[in-house]
């Protein structure tokens, strides 16, 4: 059973652009690249000739005779004869490239050649472009993919865009969403909390109609992740990724779920981990919110770097990760709110990214006042509070109110609760946090 994704329109628009690169289609390990290429090869090519440069090691000699179309091509075709090289009607699928990145060299000479359609594929691309000699700046195409968004769980769960449209008009509208549709959406987000995004745990869930094995596969994963640590991270301190990654579940339990790298070890300092929360976000494992300065225009560059919150970048994976007894709770008394708002926050910010946003919140010194989410349109700057309930919003209501705030109007609420508006606060479900950005267009 195939999953249907985003990834699969993209890949569509480009084949049918006369003028399409090579491109690299980068993510976490195991996120349904591989799957999503193939499916697309398999439609659109004669020939695909697949190379997995972690399974098939005798290929990493592809390019040692240079990095022209003719010399990997007849390197390929030397190591197997079998392989079709038809111009037109061919596909090279380079995969794993983070055990070649060397590859990326040659795109350039593909893009120029036109003859061949190339498509790279691989974890851990935003470190390993560093050992790569020439990446074909210009002459080639990035797609970032991650585990299921939402949207794409709901696919996986057989629901339409039929949905999604009247989930999108009762946003604009600012209408409360039908008890029937309220429980079932509730429902559904909660499953999807619970199992994250990541495609072999969604499949074993849809395919069975059962939770049983999706947290055999979870922490697989994991285990997939630390083994990553340990295989790739060069010029790191391995084991202060792993101390970062395993610090996660503990200090978003936190009241204050800043993360303090001083919590992590004993004399630990932010200078000397920099590079193991970078190599860790670089491999789409976490997700970084940075604390703004200030809440205002521009968000980029108006940051405290050494303040910060980590987040999973799939909740279901956060999950697998926590004590036998939390986990007990959130799966017979489907409590959420359980851990302190940590997972809600966590699979929101998820989504936030998910949809195309940067994680930013506030937390002003000396005061209460503090944010959980900052986005923005063309036009406003809008923070994002998240709550278990539907309760008081008192940072949120100061600083839509306070004219010390010149660039936020209106705020958004998200709950475990239904649609509403009050004053210049939208209170929607946290599901619906998949549905900002097309909201916000509307604004």
């Amino acid at each position: 059973m195939y999953l249907k994704r985003k990834v699969d329109q993209y890949l569509s628009e480009w084949y049918k652009n006369p003028d399409h690169k090579p491109l690299i289609i980068k993510g976490a390990r195991q996120v349904g690249k591989t799957e999503s290429i193939m499916q697309f090869a398999e439609t659109n090519y004669d020939n695909v000739i697949y190379i997995n440069f972690a399974l098939d090691k005798k290929y990493r000699v592809i390019t040692e005779d240079g990095y022209t179309v003719e010399a990997v091509n007849k390197a390929i075709s030397r190591i197997d004869p079998s392989r079709n090289f038809a111009p037109g009607k061919t596909l090279l699928f380079f995969d794993e490239i983070q055990d070649h990145p060397d590859i990326a060299t040659a795109l350039k000479a593909y893009c120029i050649d036109r003859r061949y359609d190339v498509i790279c594929s691989g974890s851990l691309l935003g470190i390993y472009y560093k050992k790569i000699e020439s990446n074909s700046v210009g002459y080639k195409t990035d797609y970032t993919m991650r585990s299921l968004d939402f949207e794409e769980f709901l696919w996986a769960k057989g629901y339409d865009d039929g949905l999604k449209a009247d989930l999108l008009k009762a946003m604009q509208d600012g209408a409360p969403l039908s008890a029937s549709v309220l429980q079932v959406m509730s429902e559904v987000f909660l499953d999807y909390v619970i199992l994250g995004g990541m495609p072999a745990v969604v499949l074993e869930y849809v395919s069975s109609g059962m939770f049983s094995n999706t947290l055999h596969l979870q922490k697989q994963l994991l285990a997939d992740y630390e083994e990553d640590i340990t295989k790739y991270a060069e010029g790191v301190d391995q084991s202060r990724i792993l101390n970062v990654f395993r610090h996660i579940p503990v200090q978003l339990a936190k009241e204050n779920k800043k993360f303090q790298i001083s919590k992590v070890a004993s004399g630990a300092r932010f200078k000397d981990y920099r590079g193991a929360i970078e190599w860790l976000a670089n491999a789409g494992i976490i997700n970084v919110c940075y604390c703004l300065n200030y809440p205002e225009f521009p968000l980029k560059g108006n940051y405290d770097e050494t303040k910060y919150k980590i987040y999973m970048a799939d909740t279901g994976l956060l999950i697998a990760m926590l004590d036998d007894e939390t986990q007990e709770d959130l799966r017979s008394r489907k409590n959420i709110g359980t851990y302190r708002g940590g997972l809600y926050e966590n699979v929101v910010g998820d989504m936030l990214v998910k949809a195309g946003f940067d994680l930013y919140y506030y937390s002003k010194e000396n005061s209460t006042l503090e944010e959980d989410f900052f986005i923005r349109n063309t036009e406003n700057l809008i923070p994002l509070e998240v709550k278990a309930r539907n309760g008081n919003s008192k940072s949120l209501s100061t600083l839509i109110k306070s004219d010390s705030y010149p660039d936020i109007h209106f705020g958004i609420k998200l709950i475990d609760g239904n649609i509403g508006v009050e004053g210049n606060i939208r209170t929607f479900p946290h599901y619906l946090v998949f549905l900002l950005r097309e909201y916000l267009r509307g604004e």
